[in-house]
């Protein structure tokens, strides 16, 4: 008899420990389906969507780029993209929190997502999209030049040998500066602050030879000095800078509505939409462009959880590209020319895909 209630039992706790287990297969998804979602996506758009805001990293001291006007507002050509891809996504170009980065800050604060979009003139390298997040789409062409006093008398790269130069620390303008002076066999003292602010004013004080940075920076900053016409950029470049805004890694919802909003900017300007024509094109005879501002057809917008006139949405509350570069880089501000940013049909660099 106790044989067989032996026998009984150990069926019994056989059958329980297989019923767990299979619960516990039910419960666990398999690995095969935990690797079909893709990590992170829509997690970035969803939280800006809740907030009701775009958390932008940006500038407040750069003229032209990133600047507080006389009433306090953050204005400039990186700030008015951060409007567009709030207008486009929220339908509310005043749906932006502004965070102002130092130049060492901008990485870190991509990495551990404090900003959804850093828009701050930084120049898209192999390193930093591998270590910040993802560079969107060159929204702006440079290079790195040099400033010197006009008395100097320097015209050439050459006789900085043994200068002083004051640079921002933890930029490419460091390393570049750096790569240049060795290349040519000269001697330098590089003077470093991590403000950028320390960085002109010690050069305008006298305490350095010469300043470095991104040219339309440098021409940024002598139009504030007290004596503009005393310093001149020097007619050398030793760099590529595509200044790029950038994005945390992992939501590739995200990336691709900052790129497409880029993309619209710039596709407004070639096929001739503007902040005053926005609405009229909306009936334009022109397919491309009727598609573009989603009173006809598709371009991806629903694929990405956008409205269909996003695009639209975009130009009516900044502009297209080229009005956002005139009224803050070129006759409206810095007044620089074009050059590289002319569309690439005006002999440019300024290219978009196709939106369709």
């Amino acid at each position: 008899m106790s044989r067989k209630i032996l026998v009984i039992t150990s069926i019994l706790v056989i059958l329980a420990l297989f019923a767990a287990a299979c619960q516990s297969s039910e419960a666990t998804p398999a690995p095969e389906e935990e690797a079909a979602a893709p990590g992170g996506y829509g997690e970035i758009v969803k939280r800006i969507q809740d907030r009701g805001s775009v958390v932008c990293g940006s500038r407040t001291d750069l003229a032209g780029f990133g600047e507080l006007d006389a009433n306090g507002r953050n204005v400039g050509f990186d700030i008015d993209l951060c409007r567009a891809i709030a207008a486009a996504l929220l339908g509310d170009a005043e749906a932006v929190e502004f965070v102002p980065l130092s130049a060492a800050e901008r990485g870190p604060a991509l990495q551990t997502g404090e900003v959804d979009i850093l828009s701050r003139n930084a120049t898209w390298t192999s390193t930093r999209d591998a270590q910040w997040g993802n560079f969107t789409s060159v929204w702006f062409y440079d290079g790195q030049g040099f400033m010197v006093p006009v008395a100097s008398g320097i015209t050439e790269i050459e006789q900085l040998g043994g200068a002083t130069v004051c640079v921002t620390s933890g930029t490419t303008t460091e390393l570049n500066l750096a790569d240049a002076f060795r290349q040519r066999g000269l001697d330098f003292t590089a003077v470093t602050f991590e403000d950028t602010a320390t960085v002109y004013s010690t050069y305008e004080e006298g305490r350095c030879d010469a300043t470095t940075s991104d040219k339309s920076q440098l021409a940024s900053v002598r139009q504030g000095f007290a004596n503009p016409d005393d310093h001149v950029i020097l007619d050398i470049t030793i760099s590529k800078e595509p200044l790029t805004p950038a994005v945390p890694s992992g939501d590739d919802q995200w990336f691709d509505i900052v790129k497409v909003v880029i993309w619209g900017l710039i596709n407004a300007e070639e096929l001739g939409v503007n902040q005053a024509n926005v609405e009229q094109m909306k009936s334009s005879d022109n397919i491309e462009v009727r598609r573009l501002l989603g009173a006809e057809g598709e371009w991806g917008q629903a694929d990405l959880g956008l409205p269909a006139d996003a695009v639209a949405k975009a130009v009516a509350a900044v502009g297209n590209y080229g009005e956002i570069f005139e009224r803050y880089i070129g006759s409206g501000g810095l007044n620089l020319p074009r050059g590289q940013n002319k569309l690439w049909t005006e002999g440019g660099l300024i290219y978009a895909p196709p939106m369709r």
